[in-house]
């Protein structure tokens, strides 16, 4: 079996089983970094006033897409070849493969407010084998929600990741 056949056995079995995340609870101090590292610098003054002022304070708007995990990051003997951590990779643990990002769409419900434990629930939707000019991939779907703890939906992101087989030495993407 191919690694790109069993890449694609392991998701079909993965299909619409949900797996939730507990996303901890949302801090002023999280936005913030956030809005710095996109260099939003009018949201970091709004947010801090809000604040000093005892304000509600929502995240950024694509906050919560943008999280790629809310654990601190693994040590660097944990990662993949292709940089990710084995978490971000489902499906692909210690195959000889890559993956490249196929595209996303968000769905922006409603803000998390800081105070808020949010979780974020997690499935493969869809994986399918193609053939295109470059060989044979895989498309893999994932669907994550983020959710209040009343179920609110806060924010959503439907995302396709591309799976190729991995560069041989020599080779050039």
């Amino acid at each position: 079996m191919s690694a790109l056949d069993e890449v694609l056995s392991r998701a079909r079995g993965l299909i619409d089983r949900w797996e939730d995340e507990d996303c901890g609870t949302m801090a002023v101090k999280e936005f913030c970094r956030y809005a710095a590292a996109v260099d939003d610098v009018d949201y970091l003054r709004r947010a801090r006033a809000r604040e000093a002022a005892g304000e509600p304070v929502e995240a950024p708007p694509l906050f919560l897409a943008a999280t790629m995990s809310w654990e601190d990051g693994p040590a660097e003997e944990e990662l993949q070849p292709d940089g990710l951590a084995f978490r971000e990779a489902p499906c692909t643990q210690g195959l000889p493969v890559r993956q490249v990002h196929g595209g996303q769409a968000v769905r922006l419900s409603r803000a998390p407010i800081a105070g808020t434990r949010v979780t974020a629930s997690r499935a493969v939707t869809s994986a399918e084998r193609k053939h295109g000019r470059s060989g044979d991939f895989v498309l893999l779907g994932f669907s994550t929600r983020f959710t209040s703890p009343d179920g609110t939906e806060l924010t959503a992101v439907d995302e396709t990741i591309v799976v190729l087989d991995a560069l041989t030495k020599g080779t050039s993407a």
